[in-house]
C-alpha cells in the first residue's frame, strides 16, 4: 500500500492547520484533520461550474465570479464550458491554496491559473463582493468553506447571511444573472434567506463521484429573477 505523503501545511488565521496530501496520484486538502476536498471526489464541484454557466452564450462577453479555488475543478468546469470572451474573477482567501495549485497541483488543474481569462485575487470574498459595482457579474459561483455552515473561517459565515446575499444579488446582472452555492447538505434557513434576498431558488442534488448511485451534496441555484 502506498503511503500518504504530506506535501505542504499552513496555519490559517483562526489557528487551524491546513494540509495538502498526495496518495497514489490523488490529492486532498484537510483542515485540522478533517478532509475538506479530494481530487477523486470532484463531481459536485464540476457540476457547480456547469450549472452556473449553462444559460450563457459561449460567444458573448461574460464576467464570472468564483469564490473559492480549492483543487481547481470548478474553475476547470467553467473554462471548459465558456468561450474566449469570458472573464473569470477567482477569489481565494488563502494565498497558500493558490501557491499549492501552482507548485504541487499543476498536473491536476493548477496550470489553469495561467489562462488569460482568469484573474486571481487573494482576499476575503465577502469584502471583495461588497466593493464590486452593481450588476457586474453574469454568474457568481460560491464554494467557500463548507457551504452555508462555515468551518474554516468565521468571516465566511457573513457571506451566507441576509446582508451578504443581498450584496451578491446586487452584484448580479438583472437579466439572466445567476448565483450557485455549494452546500454539504440541505439548509432550510439558508434557502429561506436566499428567497428573502429576492432570489428565485431551485435545488440540485450533487454526487460525490460521477458514478455514485446517490447524491450527497446540494447545489442551491439562485436566479436574479
Amino acid at each position: 500500500m502506498k503511503p500518504r505523503i504530506k506535501l505542504a501545511e499552513s496555519t490559517t488565521a483562526d489557528g487551524g492547520a491546513m494540509t495538502l496530501y498526495e496518495h497514489d496520484g490523488q490529492y486532498c486538502i484537510s483542515y485540522s484533520g478533517q478532509e475538506l476536498m479530494h481530487s477523486g471526489a470532484s463531481a459536485s464541484e464540476i457540476l457547480l461550474g456547469e450549472i452556473g454557466v449553462e444559460r450563457l452564450d459561449s460567444d458573448a462577453e461574460a464576467r464570472i465570479l468564483i469564490g473559492g479555488l480549492g483543487l481547481g475543478f470548478t474553475l476547470r468546469s467553467v473554462l471548459e464550458n465558456t468561450g474566449a470572451n469570458t472573464v473569470i474573477e477567482l477569489i481565494e482567501l488563502l494565498p497558500e491554496i493558490v501557491s499549492w495549485n501552482r507548485e504541487y497541483l499543476k498536473s491536476l488543474n493548477g496550470k489553469l491559473l495561467d489562462d488569460v481569462r482568469v484573474e486571481i485575487h487573494t482576499t476575503d470574498v465577502v469584502a471583495y463582493v461588497r466593493k464590486a459595482e452593481r450588476a457586474r457579474y453574469d454568474v457568481i459561483l460560491m464554494d467557500v468553506d463548507n457551504g452555508p455552515v462555515a468551518m474554516v473561517s468565521e468571516t465566511n459565515a457573513s457571506l451566507y447571511s441576509n446582508s451578504g446575499l443581498r450584496w451578491l444579488r446586487v452584484s448580479l446582472k438583472p437579466e439572466g444573472g445567476r448565483a450557485v452555492f455549494w452546500s454539504a447538505g440541505p439548509d432550510l434557513r439558508f434557502e429561506d434567506r436566499l428567497k428573502r434576498a429576492g432570489f428565485r431558488v431551485t435545488k440540485v442534488p450533487a454526487k460525490v463521484h460521477a458514478g455514485s448511485k446517490r447524491a450527497a451534496y446540494l447545489l442551491y441555484v439562485a436566479n436574479y429573477k
